[in-house]
């Protein structure tokens, strides 16, 4: 097994501070299946909140991420999707899923 190179600044703190919380791995869960309107990511993600779903976004629009596209239209038309630098975030996320199914017995319950 692979192991990180000793001596070095920790290279991964940047990207655990842009990708942490509790929702937003799960918004590039769900934008990297495709683009997603406001309300149709809402629904997928369950119990988040509009304001918190609307904050998240705005992070990860911060950190290149995600890209909001704004039809400007009446009525308002706006979608999200992964920029190239999201979409890079995607075998990460599979591993960490493959990891997930192998561990989930071993992991705590999570609240819904």
């Amino acid at each position: 097994m692979g192991q990180l190179p000793p001596g070095e600044e920790c290279r991964i703190e940047p990207l655990v501070s842009a990708i942490s919380g509790r929702w937003k791995l799960l918004v590039i869960y769900w934008l990297a299946q495709r683009t997603f309107r406001f309300n149709e990511l809402q629904r997928h993600l369950g119990a988040i909140t509009h304001r918190t779903l609307t904050r998240q976004l705005t992070e990860l629009q911060e950190a290149g991420f995600v890209e909001r596209r704004d039809f400007k239209s009446i009525p308002p038309h706006v979608e999200y999707s992964l920029t190239p630098l999201g979409q890079s975030l995607i075998p990460l996320l599979q591993t960490m899923h493959e990891w997930a199914m192998v561990n989930a017995d071993k992991l705590p319950e999570t609240e819904q």
